[in-house]
């Protein structure tokens, strides 16, 4: 008898755009502007695939933004553990360091690991992880949170205040409807959240980042 792989099985999986219409995307990771400064490994698509039940909360997140004149912008949901292995390869790799100005200045490539930058088993290939910020809607643009996405950095420390005011109350107005809509922070990135009660708290899935994924149900 065949034994599925169940780290391919997407049923549980939907587009994020369906379900948060409003959202932008920007998936760094199909693109080349990264920390590794090539496209990720299972990124075959510019799309954002996500659990059913993290899509629904992050609905609800993003009509209490619209409300208040915001607008979600995601830079990753889903990664495939294929993408992961990709920054382990990488990561052992000394030479290559063109992206260190952009996104690791402070840190040497081979502790991005060990300070908790980089997982070697992520929680976003479980399907229900997120990286995101936010969108004025008057300006349309990313309101300033201190420190860009993926800025591996004591700066990036959701508590860090060594900013302005302001820009620690826009990291704590975002945190804060994550957290009531279900979502749970981490302490060394303002960007990025985990539905608190996620569906496959064990499972590491592995299928591409493409619709085709979800359309082979």
């Amino acid at each position: 008898m065949r034994v599925e792989d169940k780290t391919l099985d997407a049923s549980g999986f939907v587009l994020l755009s369906d379900y948060v219409p409003q959202v932008v995307q920007e998936i760094r990771y199909y693109s080349t502007y990264n920390f590794v400064g090539d496209r990720i490994d299972g990124y075959e698509e510019p799309i954002a695939l996500i659990t059913k039940e993290a899509a629904r909360a992050l609905k609800s997140v993003s009509n209490e933004m619209l409300v208040k004149g915001y607008r979600i912008k995601v830079f990753d949901a889903y990664r495939p553990a294929v993408a992961v292995k990709h920054f382990i390869y990488w990561a052992i790799e000394d030479t290559d360091i063109r992206m260190k100005p952009y996104f690791y200045p402070e840190v040497e490539k081979q502790d991005l690991f060990e300070l908790g930058y980089i997982a070697k088993e992520s929680s976003h290939s479980r399907g229900s992880a997120i990286d995101l910020t936010l969108i004025d809607m008057n300006t349309g643009k990313e309101i300033d949170m201190g420190s860009s996405f993926d800025m591996f950095s004591e700066v990036s420390h959701p508590d860090y205040r060594g900013i302005t005011d302001e820009q620690y109350d826009n990291r704590m107005f975002l945190q804060s409807a994550m957290i009531r809509n279900g979502f749970a922070p981490i302490d060394c990135e303002w960007w990025h959240f985990s539905l608190a009660d996620e569906p496959y708290p064990n499972t590491y899935f592995n299928f591409p980042n493409t619709v085709d994924s979800l359309r082979k149900l």
